[in-house]
């Protein structure tokens, strides 16, 4: 239950009545809400060790969402990070593209990927040789959205640069009401992060070792076996953690530590909710969240992405006093209901339109 899947729970909620398409589906691994809709699969379902490896079969994902045939759909919601954009649709479907980003595999993020130690010798080989083909399938098919929606202004500028679509910007949703204040602090940082390359999950190892503070590092991912190689002893790397466990961590922590250039990042917020601050990189979707101005503040930024600004960075917030009521008000403008009172508002006015005029042009 990552970001994405958070924001596809909410919609499940907005849309019960909805049926679900997704490139595959382990049960048990996403809520309550998500399992109990009616879910369609491809057939990376059935490839061999599909649960654990299906990374290595993303040049067969256009293929497979392409097989799904939406057309009797009256809405498509797509929740697009990689190919669900790609999805068919008929004349009489709107769709509308909730984007977290271009694929990010593939365009800005590639040598986080598949850079030199970044991934095998075979698999960069593979990438190289399916990168265009890639690039040209992510290009056309942003052609079927008849709107976008991006999580972010930073994923919205993404989207016009690549795409060269304009988008509307919704925010994703922030469960606030899991959380609640606290002035508790432990003397260890935090960090909350599916463990994949771009996270940058290194820096926050690196930088905590040059502090001499302790980390606690809650998720896992292809990353995993290289950070607990690097990891000293102040190091807890604890893999996926029940949400009663992460609040707990939260409530106890200094800070939470955002080391990536992220699309927007919840995780940031879900630290506000609880009153606490965020040492970030400044770029991306944080700079829309992570606010350091004299007269308030929710963390603090750091300019280089290297291990040596962010421990400086974590000096100058051991530096400065927080207010924790101060910090979770901002939180709340990003409040889960927010989001679905905007979405569903977003969706039926977009229908409305496509009634009136099924041949509108695509914005």
């Amino acid at each position: 239950m990552r970001g994405g899947e958070k924001c596809v729970e909410a919609l499940c909620e907005v849309f019960p009545d909805a049926t679900l398409f997704a490139l595959m589906h382990t049960k048990g691994a996403v809520s309550p809400t998500i399992e109990r809709m009616p879910i369609h699969t491809s057939f990376i379902q059935r490839l061999p060790f599909a649960a654990e490896k299906f990374r290595q079969y993303l040049p067969l994902f256009p293929s497979a969402v392409r097989r799904f045939d939406l057309g009797d759909f009256d809405c498509v919601i797509s929740s697009h990070h990689c190919v669900a954009k790609g999805v068919r649709t008929g004349a009489g479907t709107l769709h509308v593209c909730y984007c977290y980003t271009p694929m990010r595999y593939i365009w800005d993020f590639y040598d986080d990927y598949f850079g030199p130690g970044r991934a095998g010798a075979l698999t960069r080989t593979g990438m190289k040789l399916a990168l265009g083909q890639l690039r040209r399938w992510d290009l056309h098919t942003a052609l079927n959205p008849h709107h976008f929606v991006a999580i972010s202004e930073n994923v919205r500028r993404r989207i016009k640069r690549i795409y060269n679509r304009d988008s509307d910007v919704i925010y994703p949703p922030v469960d606030t009401g899991r959380f609640t204040v606290s002035s508790r602090d432990d003397g260890f940082f935090l960090v909350v992060s599916a463990l994949v390359p771009y996270k940058r999950v290194e820096l926050a190892v690196e930088a905590c070792a040059l502090t001499g503070d302790g980390l606690v590092v809650v998720g896992d991912g292809p990353e995993h076996d290289r950070l607990r190689r690097m990891a000293g002893p102040a190091v807890e790397l604890t893999g996926w953690l029940p949400d009663d466990q992460v609040r707990d961590l939260y409530s106890r922590c200094s800070a939470v530590l955002f080391p990536g250039e992220e699309d927007f990042g919840i995780v940031p917020l879900e630290a506000m909710a609880t009153g606490k601050p965020v040492v970030a990189f400044a770029r991306g979707g944080a700079l829309e969240t992570v606010l350091e101005t004299p007269a308030f503040a929710t963390g603090v930024l750091f300019a280089e992405q290297s291990a040596q600004s962010l421990a400086g960075a974590i000096a100058r917030l051991r530096q400065r006093a927080f207010d924790p009521a101060g910090v979770r008000s901002f939180a709340l403008t990003f409040d889960r209901e927010l989001f679905k009172k905007r979405m569903r508002e977003y969706v039926l006015r977009r229908y409305s339109e496509f009634e009136r005029d099924s041949h509108k042009p695509k914005s």
